[in-house]
């Protein structure tokens, strides 16, 4: 048995050892609080272990013996739960009291811990039992800092819990973080504190430092864009995991407070003529203009709103266009458009993706090219976004049916979208685009107050691993009628 908890403590410092190489390479990165703490805890865990394979070979003494229980029983619950603070608590005063508190406990408890005489020094080759060796005080001192431990992370996950029943994908990234460290912290103060066989002792240790080691690499990885690989030198300017999500919290809870209270969605009519016409929103002539502000774009939140940079003409987005085609027909450079040939029977009423005629084919045709006069330049109003999502593994048909609905939503009751595509990847079947252009950013702004969108927002959030999304200006375009399959 002793040569079995040897190899399990000699096989956990390893394991440990490489957890603190990760947890510095990633601190180089994104120093963050946590990161710092549990670095501290998973360090003492490596000495632990380490200690306790030694004192199986060798035998114990004095100095392993303290080494053992500072190092394994005080340090390591201490900065694990210190780390839990550090990570959900998102103003500065808890943070900092979690630093002076913990810096604090482990000056004065090491203190007395190395300093404090033993009740006996004849130890031996079998893990000791801390209660039969620490006087009164050290003994206490130890229980007192184990109590705070197991409240602090107790207290801690059920943050994480409430956090995550309102919040967003970093909510839920803490919640699985918490769920990983606060038992296995747990259950190493309870290894410590009461008798344990050696063999699970040395086992909670090890697992406790592997549990730290997981929950960086998987659920509190670093938000990265898909191209950051390509542009190393911009790593250093990347925003904190902390500042980014403040950054989309913020950002959410502007869209929030300005969307309308809708208590269900009503059914969207399609609109009567070539264009429906929604009701101007606050930016325009007579109001103040709005602040700068970053806003929520296809759940992301991130096209900054420049309404008040420049004026709207609400009587030219009154006006009626001058084709009398669907609304995702052709963008004509401001030029009149040629006449479009008539159905060959008047119940057929033209979609808004193309006329389909009776008796075509299963798949109509591509309509033919028309061509442009080049001498009209594209409305400087018009807003583009291109957003890249990386949906998690599985998830990929129900947030395409969610997108599908949503498009179809759009194609219905938004006139003012010039186009909202969404596609699959062919070489990252983990992957969608979507890409949208809108005739100003006032058609943006009602676009994003549509209950459709809000669902889009709410439902994908548990399928999205990570979001991209880029602003764009229009340059040139033409945009044709796609084709059509008749199911």
């Amino acid at each position: 048995m002793e040569i079995l908890v040897a190899v399990i403590a000699f096989a956990g410092a390893l394991l440990a050892a490489i957890a603190v190489g990760a947890l510095i390479q990633r601190l180089r990165d994104e120093p963050e609080g946590w990161l710092i703490a549990w670095t501290v805890a998973v360090v003492s865990l490596c000495l632990s272990l380490a200690v306790i394979g030694i004192g199986y070979v060798f035998g114990f003494g004095s100095v392993t013996f303290r080494i053992y229980q500072i190092t394994g029983s005080l340090l390591a619950p201490l900065w694990l739960a210190v780390g839990m603070v550090q990570l959900l608590a998102e103003k500065v005063p808890p943070r900092f009291l979690a630093w002076l508190g913990g810096i604090a406990l482990t000056i004065v408890s090491v203190a007395i811990l190395v300093f404090d005489p033993l009740k006996s020094e004849e130890l031996g080759k079998s893990l000791p039992v801390a209660a039969n060796f620490w006087a009164i005080i050290p003994d206490k001192l130890l229980l007192g800092v184990h109590v705070v431990d197991v409240l602090i992370m107790l207290g801690m996950l059920a943050v994480a819990g409430l956090k995550w029943r309102q919040g967003d994908e970093y909510d839920t990234d803490n919640l699985h973080a918490s769920a990983v460290i606060v038992p296995s912290g747990m259950a190493l103060v309870g290894a410590m504190r009461f008798t344990v066989p050696a063999l699970f002792t040395t086992a909670l240790l090890a697992v406790a430092a592997a549990a730290v080691w997981y929950t960086v690499l998987r659920p509190l990885a670093p938000y990265e864009d898909d191209d950051e690989d390509d542009f190393d030198s911009d790593r250093d300017e990347r925003p904190s995991r902390r500042d980014d999500r403040s950054q989309r919290r913020e950002e959410r809870a502007r869209h929030h407070d300005e969307r309308p209270m809708f208590p269900e969605e009503a059914p969207v009519q399609p609109p009567h003529g070539p264009r429906g016409m929604p009701e101007p929103v606050p930016g325009g002539p007579g109001l103040p203009p709005s602040p700068a502000r970053r806003s929520s774009g296809l759940g992301d939140l991130v096209a900054e709103y420049r309404a008040g940079d420049q004026g709207v003409d609400y009587a030219a987005r009154m006006a009626p266009p001058p084709d009398s085609g669907p609304s995702t027909g052709y963008i004509m450079n401001g030029a009149p458009p040629a006449p479009q040939a008539p159905p060959q029977r008047p119940d057929f009423a033209m979609p808004g993706t193309g006329a389909v005629y009776p008796g075509a084919e299963l798949f109509s045709p591509a309509p033919q090219q028309q061509q442009q006069p080049g001498s009209g330049k594209l409305s400087p109003t018009i807003y583009g976004l291109l957003t890249v999502f990386t949906i998690m593994d599985g998830a990929g048909e129900a947030f395409d049916r969610l997108a599908e609905a949503t498009v179809e939503a759009v194609r219905r009751g938004e006139p003012d979208t010039l186009v909202y595509a969404c596609h699959a990847v062919k070489s990252a079947p983990l992957q969608r685009i979507v890409y949208e252009l809108y005739r100003d950013e006032v058609a943006y702004r009602d676009h994003q107050r549509q209950p459709h969108v809000e669902r889009f927002l709410n439902e994908r959030q548990a399928m999205v691993l990570a979001t991209n999304v880029i602003e764009l200006n229009v340059n040139a375009a033409k945009v044709v009628p796609l084709p059509t399959a008749m199911f």
